[in-house]
């Protein structure tokens, strides 16, 4: 087995997973992204698995191929998808895409790393959850997959505790990346809101969003877990 440490990002190939695995990588771990398209950034292509996360199958797969040969300690769970809609429009084929990618995926892909991380010694697992947990117009689905996310993140940290590894959630927003505009487009009223609410009085960035999965991940962060870090410019405060 490599005894390089490593991470697994799904949903590592753009906007905030793309900055999360840059960030690892400078903070030393060798990052596999997970994801549909192939990670802008050159220095993530060659560890990275094209791979559809809805299925089942490949996902499993392709999680298990690399932990068969790396010591993976790291695993981020980013991956998701929004399906704005006000309650009278939501799609129950959205429910189900949305649980089982948003929800599904990272319990796939604990259950198989989770058992190396205890031989190993300890691990981290982070969410990328939502500030729409505190509530956001359109977002029924996208708010249930993230609240259930954090709830789901509190109990593995009480499970796995003893085995030295920690869960958390850095829960982001409002972040300037594509699927922000594409879901709340630059002129619209309930946009030019939300920008004009923020405390710190600037959108954040993806950057802002992978310092703090930084923190989480960090070895000298083993006594923090069960916990979410709102990265959110303020936002949560009133």
């Amino acid at each position: 087995m490599n005894d390089a440490i490593c991470a697994i990002v799904t949903g590592g190939g753009r906007n905030i997973g793309q900055a999360i695995s840059l960030r690892l990588q400078q903070d030393g771990f060798r990052v596999f992204v997970l994801d549909v398209v192939e990670p802008e950034a050159e220095s993530l292509r060659a560890d990275a698995a094209l791979v559809d996360l809805l299925d089942v199958e490949a996902a499993k797969a392709a999680v298990g191929d690399i932990v068969a040969s790396h010591k993976v300690t790291r695993l981020v769970n980013n991956v998701g998808l929004v399906a704005p809609a006000p309650l009278e429009e939501v799609r129950l084929d959205d429910f189900e895409r949305l649980m089982n990618l948003n929800l599904r995926t990272a319990i796939i892909c604990a259950q198989i790393v989770v058992p190396g991380m205890k031989q190993h010694g300890g691990g981290r697992i982070v969410f990328n959850t939502s500030r729409v947990t505190r509530g956001k117009l359109d977002r029924t689905l996208y708010s249930a997959t993230k609240g259930a996310a954090q709830s789901m993140a509190r109990t593995w940290a009480l499970e796995l505790g003893s085995a030295g590894i920690t869960v958390n959630c850095v829960a982001p927003g409002p972040i300037a990346t594509t699927a922000f505009w594409q879901n709340n487009p630059p002129d619209a009223p309930k946009t030019k809101a939300i920008t004009d609410a923020i405390p710190v009085a600037r959108m954040g960035t993806p950057e802002d969003v992978a310092n703090a999965v930084s923190f989480f991940c960090d070895d000298r962060s083993g006594f923090v877990t069960g916990q979410t870090l709102f990265v959110c410019g303020g936002l949560t405060v009133g």
